[in-house]
């Protein structure tokens, strides 16, 4: 860690590094969703369009704020991919992820809640940055594996 990153928040050092070493997912691009892979997942298995999904889920704001997470509720996030029932950004880069990945998303306003934000916590043309993990198929043997 460098000086500058010990007198910063965690969260601004995580989204600094997603900055410089992210690989960019978007299909334009344009830079838009960066992720780094924390844990490689256990099978080559990605989820298809439509497929419902299970995310374990921390976000924090660009200063580090923690706005919301799965893991305070004890219980995955469940939506089925590409239907446009998340933000852009989670249906982009859960299609990336296999089965038990662990990875850091840091999510660009226009693939997250735009000008609009999401009142309280999320301020308008903020920048989001995610750790999630995922699973499909069988909830309880997800939860117990995202335990470990």
């Amino acid at each position: 860690m460098t000086t500058d990153e010990a007198t910063k928040p965690e969260g601004e050092v995580q989204a600094a590094a997603l900055v410089e070493r992210g690989e960019d997912i978007t299909p334009t691009r344009d830079r838009g969703v960066l992720k780094i892979i924390k844990r490689p997942g256990n099978e080559d298995e990605s989820p298809m369009i439509g497929d419902k999904v299970y995310v374990h889920y921390k976000g924090k704001l660009a200063n580090g704020k923690k706005f919301d997470s799965s893991r305070d509720r004890n219980e995955p996030f469940v939506f089925s991919l590409g239907k446009g029932q998340v933000i852009k950004a989670w249906d982009i880069g859960v299609a990336t992820m296999k089965k038990g990945e662990v990875c850091y998303l840091l999510c660009k306003p226009e693939y997250a809640y735009g000008a609009a934000g999401s009142a309280p916590k999320i301020p308008s043309n903020a920048t989001l940055f995610f750790e999630a993990s995922t699973g499909l198929g069988d909830l309880s043997a997800f939860c117990l594996a995202s335990q470990l």
